[in-house]
């Protein structure tokens, strides 16, 4: 029983080392298609005719930003009669009422804005997109979730890539910026989780070739791709990431634009930011579920469908993690006291293949974007501890995804934070921790006795690891329970009836 122990614990680090293998192949593929641009952009003065352009802003709850998100957008450089602004509104609480009154406001200033609001919140947000497209006049889609706010020149910068000299783009996508990674050490860990998924992946998986996602905001569709592909649909809670996949698979090529930053506010309670990140894997992993077969049947090269294998289904290392913490400690101490000590040689260098992979991937993201990136260094370690303390929040969603469990599309709560100084633990919208945060705080316990115990017995080489995991999941778990102690229900009002904005 103890050798079968081993050998699943052996297993399972040989796994999460492929996955961390998986990360320095993306590094290698940034690095090498670095250069590659297309080609024949023209200038946004030298277009022909400029495209007809609607602005969808899907919004939900947002009586904090909605203000500023509006604003922001009618403040885009681009010409009044080729603008079409959508303001799809499905909120059930106040947010209505200040929708309506800056909409009115931005009306009276002649900004071409026009609100609409479902009494039903069917497909959540791909059902309000699907319903603003039927009745949007542009042939361009850009679309922005409440807390982004491109600037001025968005435009002007984006709609150039679909003139590209012999080559048509489905889809165009910029980076995410952050307008408050400097609130909290929560959000600067989060923003590099960000960073290295928008500098790195992105930008390797696109300049090579391969598939890559529409991130749901600041991105610009092709109408006519939207279309091609099926439209959006919403039977996966990531309408983007399935909405994309669809439309590479009808052959629509993509364009990454790195360059072009939008900048967004990060979750700034831990609570909020696991739903969004339990949202975000369970998507995932129903998408895969949905389209990979589609994809292993196609005629596409085999590196494009090992990639994409390896991007919907990433979220599972989440369920090996768990699995993983679980052995650990046991196999500590199977090995110490079958005298096995030397075997503890061979578990280090694997894990730190996993773990330094991860470190090097975003180390590479902040030498990128960041002048001070030696400074954000210092944030490595909670970066990778928040990391390993989401495993089970995320396993949860892994689980719920491959089962077939249906939930409802929970969107991130927003408090237009952007300063150390601005507060939020009074503000509506707060989410309440789950029976997930005992299940953290217990492992965080767990990995306390197998500390103490390797401390005890001088397995030095074991502590590495299992301090990782301990710090991780008291991190999260702890943090969750602290703020979700006093927090109100995010249970939505009733819906109520719309007055028509004039």
């Amino acid at each position: 029983m103890a050798f079968l122990l081993l050998g699943f614990y052996f297993l399972l680090l040989a796994l999460l080392a492929l996955f961390g293998l998986h990360r320095y192949y993306l590094s290698y593929l940034y690095y090498k298609h670095q250069d590659r641009r297309p080609s024949g952009v023209p200038l946004f003065s030298e277009l022909p005719q400029l495209p007809f352009v609607t602005v969808q802003l899907p919004i939900y709850n947002e009586k904090y930003v909605v203000e500023r998100l509006l604003k922001q957008v009618c403040a885009l450089d681009y010409p009044r009669d080729r603008l079409e602004i959508q303001l799809l509104d499905d909120s059930t609480d106040e947010t209505q009422e200040i929708a309506k009154a800056v909409v009115r406001d931005c009306l009276e200033q002649g900004y071409p804005v026009v609100y609409r609001h479902r009494q039903n919140r069917e497909g959540y947000k791909a059902g309000a997109l699907d319903e603003g497209l039927k009745e949007a006049k542009g042939e361009l889609i850009a679309i922005f979730d409440a807390d982004f706010l491109p600037g001025s020149d968005f435009l002007k910068k984006m709609v150039p890539f679909f003139y590209v000299t012999n080559k048509k783009f489905g889809m165009v996508q910029a980076r995410w910026g952050h307008l408050n990674q400097d609130y909290s050490l929560m959000t600067q860990a989060q923003s590099i989780l960000l960073d290295g998924h928008f500098v790195i992946e992105h930008s390797a998986r696109n300049r090579s070739g391969r598939f890559f996602n529409f991130n749901g905001t600041a991105g610009i569709w092709d109408r006519r791709c939207i279309e091609a592909a099926g439209g959006w649909q919403h039977d996966t809670l990531t309408e983007d990431l399935d909405l994309s996949y669809r439309a590479q698979l009808k052959g629509w090529k993509f364009l990454y634009v790195p360059e072009v930053v939008v900048p967004a506010e990060l979750p700034v309670d831990m609570n909020g930011f696991k739903s969004q990140q339990h949202r975000w894997a369970k998507g995932s992993i129903q998408t895969a579920k949905k389209l990979m077969p589609r994809i292993w049947k196609s005629a596409l090269p085999f590196r494009i469908k090992a990639e994409a294998s390896f991007h919907l289904l990433n979220n599972s290392a989440y369920v090996l993690m768990v699995l993983l913490a679980l052995c650990m400690p046991l196999s500590l101490y199977v090995r110490h006291q079958l005298h096995l000590e030397s075997v503890m040689w061979i578990d280090l260098p694997v894990f730190l293949l996993a773990t330094v992979s991860i470190s090097t991937f975003y180390v590479c993201s902040q030498r990128e974007i960041y002048s001070d990136w030696k400074s954000r260094l210092l944030y490595l370690p909670l970066n990778m501890a928040l990391g390993i303390g989401l495993a089970v929040n995320n396993t949860k969603a892994v689980c719920e995804a491959l089962l077939g469990r249906e939930s409802e599309f929970t969107r991130t709560a927003k408090y237009a934070i952007s300063d150390r100084s601005d507060g939020w633990q009074n503000k509506k919208y707060r989410s309440n921790f789950s029976l997930v945060t005992f299940v953290e705080i217990f492992l965080g316990i767990y990995f306390s006795g197998a500390v103490v115990y390797a401390f005890i017995h001088g397995l030095w080489m074991s502590l590495y690891s299992l301090l990782f995991f301990q710090i991780g999941f008291f991190y999260v778990g702890l943090l969750s329970l602290f703020q979700g102690k006093t927090m109100l229900s995010t249970s939505p009002a009733l819906s109520a009836t719309s007055v028509p904005v004039e």
